[in-house]
């Protein structure tokens, strides 16, 4: 049992970093998209990248990640009585699941040149899934939960994205 649970450990982590990938990436494509809204041509390639890193990549790899996730706890259900950690793991995953999920929404708005986002704006909230990224990580690799942790971590994430929305220094 040992054995199978260290390929689906292996295959959740791979299918993570493909997810992560597209959260990372998509609202990259978001910024190239609007701020180049008057170059047509552009714009339609774009629109076919976003669609196929969401659709093809970014949605399988969440599904992959979350049905190798169950299969995990399925087969060490320890991992429920493990400590605070998981529970603040899960936390910050149903936050990332619903950031994955407004991405399509953006997408769509993008997709129907309905969308009245600015270029820094998404710059901003490409800053999100790293937040929760760096959070996950430190939870499952420490098998611990820190509110300073926490708190320092999103404290520094909510500068940057201040820093990059506002775009100048304050007096």
């Amino acid at each position: 049992m040992l054995e199978h649970y260290k390929w689906l450990l292996a295959f959740h982590i791979i299918a993570l970093m493909s997810w992560m990938a597209m959260l990372f990436y998509l609202p990259r494509l978001f910024v190239y998209h609007v701020e180049h809204a008057e170059k047509k041509e552009f714009v339609e390639v774009v629109k076919i990248q976003e669609y196929k890193i969401y659709k093809y990549i970014g949605l399988p790899a969440f599904w992959a990640t979350l049905a190798s996730g169950l299969g995990m706890i399925f087969f060490d259900s320890q991992l429920l009585s493990s400590g605070g950690w998981i529970y603040a793991k899960f936390t910050v995953l149903i936050a990332l699941t619903l950031y994955s999920f407004s991405l399509e929404k953006y997408r769509l708005e993008l997709a129907n040149d309905t969308c009245t986002k600015s270029g820094k704006f998404f710059r901003a909230y490409n800053e999100v899934p790293t937040a929760l990224a760096i959070l996950i990580v430190g939870y499952v690799i420490t098998k611990s939960f820190s509110w300073a942790f926490t708190l320092i971590t999103l404290g520094i994430f909510a500068m940057i994205i201040d820093v990059i929305l506002d775009g100048k220094k304050k007096p």
